[in-house]
């Protein structure tokens, strides 16, 4: 055969060497690369990607794998009421035994919304691979809870996103009781029922129109503890005028101890809704 069809072979398999090698170092940038993608943009690259692959067959095993990942993701939405909407990543480092990421993820649990920033170190040796979290951050809505803010520095100290998610989703699930709890006396009794701070408030206050300056305020805080134990904790407080009480002072004065033993018995919907109705029933 000709040598100068050898060389034209030669050159061939040269360029398609180098075009290999451009299209390795392309991925490779893309993967050093922070990238965010919003619902919208995942959204469009799955229909895309569909568009691409539609008539190609795949195993039944890995469809079935599929749809019970995602049966397993919903489940873990609902029950936990996490919903992850961003998420961006950078590696930073990256060697035969180590590589580092930086990650920003960001989503919302119920009505409170949270981002986390932190640095995932991975070390490989011949055993094992071991995983570490460091430099995390967090930010969340929390209002003024000083329990929460010693929570969040305890876990960004710690490390620890287990933690920190299971706290997380039973303060925000009690954080949105407490508002729809709110909202609903609130619609159930217009004339009795305020909120002085609106429904993201901490407490409620009832008025009876025919006693004017006699009030009741029943605050609802959302305690947590040093573990992540997240408690409601709700107390009665009373607001009486100089005159016109005198009669009932005993009464009122008890009706915080009252308040919480009626909370042990029949629950917090309960023990709000008859206290409500003692107050509109005052004359």
């Amino acid at each position: 055969m000709d040598n100068s069809i050898f060389q034209v072979y030669e050159d061939e398999i040269q360029s398609l060497e180098e075009e290999i090698e451009l299209l390795a170092e392309k991925y490779e940038d893309s993967q050093q690369e922070s990238t965010f993608f919003s619902d919208e943009e995942i959204l469009m690259s799955i229909s895309s990607y569909q568009t691409e692959i539609k008539g190609h067959e795949f195993p039944s095993n890995l469809k079935a794998e599929l749809e019970t990942l995602e049966t397993d993701l919903s489940f873990l939405m609902k029950f936990t009421g996490i919903q992850f909407t961003n998420h961006s990543k950078k590696t930073v480092e990256k060697t035969r035994n180590r590589t580092v990421q930086k990650h920003r993820l960001s989503g919302n649990c119920h009505s409170l919304s949270f981002q986390l920033d932190f640095q995932l170190l991975e070390m490989q040796n011949k055993e094992n691979v071991s995983v570490v979290i460091t430099d995390l951050s967090i930010r969340m809505e929390s209002g003024e809870n000083s329990d929460v803010s010693k929570f969040v520095e305890r876990a960004e100290e710690c490390g620890n996103l287990l933690t920190f998610f299971r706290s997380f989703s039973s303060y925000a699930e009690w954080y949105e009781h407490r508002r729809c709890t709110f909202r609903h006396f609130k619609a159930k009794y217009p004339e009795i029922v305020t909120l002085p701070e609106g429904l993201l408030g901490d407490h409620i206050v009832l008025r009876n129109p025919n006693t004017p300056g006699f009030e009741l305020m029943i605050v609802w805080k959302i305690h947590m503890d040093e573990e992540g134990v997240t408690i409601p904790v709700l107390d009665l407080l009373t607001k009486v005028p100089e005159k016109g009480l005198e009669q009932k002072m005993a009464t009122i004065e008890n009706a915080p101890s009252h308040f919480r033993s009626v909370l042990l018995l029949l629950g917090i919907e309960a023990a709000i809704d008859n206290l409500i109705k003692v107050v509109g029933s005052e004359k």
